[in-house]
């Protein structure tokens, strides 16, 4: 039986269409890590309640970000730290925030897109608010 960190990478390995499970592992720690310095007080510890323990000091531990990104800045953020192409880095943004939308209830995903800039809503897989 997986653990609750396995059974995570397995689903971000599947979604993302990666051939190893360490390339998976290394979407999750740069997207949660990325998405952490953009949310603040209990909607970043909600999230990191419900993800496996391993992923909560992704989300809680890192430096707060100094302005907000557009969704497009996100995924850039994502492939600057990855050094990876922007391609690239979309597919690991939207495998692992889709899984993360899949987690939270509605109103802690409502509640985390009202930190974001608009636009935010399709890299979790959803439709804007209207």
């Amino acid at each position: 039986m997986n653990s609750p960190l396995e059974a995570l990478l397995d689903q971000v390995q599947e979604r993302g269409r990666y051939a190893l499970r360490q390339e998976a592992a290394h979407a999750v720690q740069i997207v949660l890590d990325v998405l952490g310095a953009h949310l603040v007080g209990d909607d970043r510890s909600d999230l990191a309640r419900l993800l496996p323990r391993q992923c909560g000091p992704l989300l809680t531990e890192g430096e707060p970000a100094s302005e907000p990104l557009t969704p497009r800045g996100f995924i850039e953020a994502v492939a600057v730290r990855e050094g990876v192409e922007f391609a690239e880095a979309r597919r690991a943004v939207t495998a692992v925030l889709g899984i993360v939308a899949e987690t939270a209830d509605d109103a802690l995903l409502r509640r985390i897109l009202t930190q974001l800039p608009p636009g935010h809503a399709g890299l979790f897989g959803r439709m804007d608010p209207a």
